[in-house]
Order: structure tokens, then C-alpha cells, then sequence
């Protein structure tokens, strides 16, 4: 065993902050990720909105049939 903690050298999106964390540093209720990547993790927010919005038109389509 290599002694590192889970999730550590992994990305994290704090959704409290606003910020990337390299290793969980806050509450796991907190975080998104992991993402392999800075970068991937500086656009989770983008991706939960693209997600919502997908799954809202789904549903409107849903409610209309």
C-alpha cells in the first residue's frame, strides 16, 4: 500500500468555495470529482448546468406525450 489517502492527487470542484481542490480537502457533501485534471475540474459547474438543462427539456418533452 503506497500510503496515500483516497482521492488524494486527484482534482476536486468545492462547490462552496468555488474553487479546485488538489486532494479532498473539504467535506466529501461539498465536493465534485474526482476529475483527472485542473482543468476537467474547473468545469464541473459548467457540465452540472449543461446536465440540468438536458434533463429539464427530457422532461418537458416527457410531460408533453
Amino acid at each position: 500500500m503506497s500510503g496515500a489517502l483516497p482521492g488524494e492527487g486527484e482534482f476536486w470542484f468545492n462547490v462552496t468555495t468555488g474553487q479546485v481542490e488538489t486532494g479532498p480537502q473539504a467535506d466529501w457533501s461539498q465536493l465534485l470529482g474526482p476529475y483527472a485534471s485542473r482543468a476537467e475540474a474547473e468545469l464541473a459547474m459548467s457540465k452540472v448546468r449543461e446536465r440540468n438543462e438536458q434533463w429539464d427539456e427530457e422532461d418537458e418533452e416527457d410531460e408533453e406525450d
